[in-house]
């Protein structure tokens, strides 16, 4: 059984979330052959040497105990913690994916990734993410000292939530032809993503192919996961106590 989620924000502001996503990883995670993460598990992250703080260590054992019981651990990069390196992978046990990933999810070719990529009518928020994509943009960045980092991170989140609040809705949605796109260059019929924070499956045809986009959702009081095996793939709510299937 593999299991796929997204974009937990987790953040010291949401401690309810942070217990749901380790009484996720305590009970529906274990025995699980593999648990992928696909961008944005924290709401920031600023590098490596934040590790200390008590939520991300909190995060990072209960990753890495799962880990010591036989289940893979994968991280892909959201917009939000793609300054994750080596130093969360050593801490958590995760592997750490690169951005696009093609692979086999229960036997199944599907295309993975965190999803920001497929907002292109969103130019604004594309231009940031090329700049704060660039390497050497990075390395310099990760020279400041970390209070520092932190210092612009958060102004950085705040301003994001003001402009957030006049862009339409449909803007920091996927674009079509992106999707389209997306799955051409990647020669499959089935993708998973985040970001969007829209729990939902939707389902193509393009070029004589059905396709199917599995969107996992946000996590706040309740979260949400996809499970994928070789009776088929599922969306699942999780309240803390009790996994739930969610009719695709």
């Amino acid at each position: 059984m593999e299991l796929f989620l997204s974009d937990l924000h987790l953040h010291e502001s949401r401690p309810e979330t942070t217990q749901l996503f380790l009484d996720f990883i305590a009970a529906p995670a274990q025995g699980a052959q593999c648990l992928t993460i696909l961008g944005d598990l924290f709401e920031y992250w600023a590098g490596d040497d934040d590790i200390g703080t008590s939520l991300h260590a909190r995060v990072c054992a209960a990753l890495k105990s799962l880990a010591s019981r036989g289940t893979a651990i994968r991280f892909l990069a959201g917009n939000r913690d793609f300054l994750i390196g080596a130093g969360f992978a050593t801490a958590s046990g995760a592997v750490l994916l690169p951005d696009l990933l093609v692979e086999a999810v229960a036997g199944t070719p599907a295309l993975l990734l965190h999803g920001d990529t497929l907002c292109s009518d969103d130019a604004a928020y594309q231009d940031y993410r090329r700049q704060v994509r660039n390497p050497i943009f990075i390395e310099n960045f990760l020279r400041r000292p970390l209070a520092e980092r932190r210092a612009y991170i958060e102004e950085m989140r705040q301003r994001s939530e003001v402009e957030k609040r006049g862009k339409d809705m449909a803007l920091m949605d996927v674009n079509a032809d992106a999707v389209r796109q997306a799955f051409r260059d990647a020669n499959v019929t089935r993708m998973i993503h985040g970001h969007t924070h829209r729990l939902a499956l939707h389902r193509y045809e393009i070029d004589g192919k059905s396709c199917e986009r599995w969107v996992l959702g946000d996590w706040g009081k309740t979260g949400n996961f996809l499970e994928c095996d070789e009776s088929g793939w599922r969306f699942r709510t999780w309240d803390g106590k009790q996994a739930t299937a969610i009719r695709s």
